[in-house]
């Protein structure tokens, strides 16, 4: 019975989490002003008018670029800890960390082999 109400917390976590993002948006949907109008519905930037079409296509590149600039600046918030921590490291925190790096560099050259980082 003991075991059953340690791990009672744990499933009281897994019904409230979804409850807590999902309360907001709810209740910002049922209270949001409704009054839709023309004005409102046209496209405008920064407070003016666009001339011309609107819709416009970015490259799939700027998107390839952010990603992996993403994998990189994330790569640096766990690597940080462990160089933080490097001279009280044991050999297998020592290995895990240059698995990774070694891991991530094998990504950004299997990129670069595939010129997923050329400008065309």
């Amino acid at each position: 019975m003991n075991v059953l109400n340690e791990w009672a917390f744990v499933g009281l976590f897994a019904v409230m989490a979804p409850i807590f993002p999902a309360l907001p948006i709810v209740i910002a949907w049922l209270f949001r002003p409704r009054k839709p109008n023309v004005l409102k519905s046209s496209t405008y930037e920064c407070g003016v008018e666009t001339i011309g079409d609107t819709w416009v296509q970015f490259r799939v590149q700027y998107y390839i670029y952010g990603l992996i600039f993403l994998v990189f600046d994330v790569e640096m918030v766990f690597l940080f800890p462990w160089a933080v921590a490097y001279n009280e490291m044991s050999l297998f925190g020592f290995v895990a960390g240059f698995l990774f790096i070694f891991l991530l560099t094998d990504a950004l050259f299997y990129a670069w082999k595939k010129n997923a980082l050329d400008w065309k």
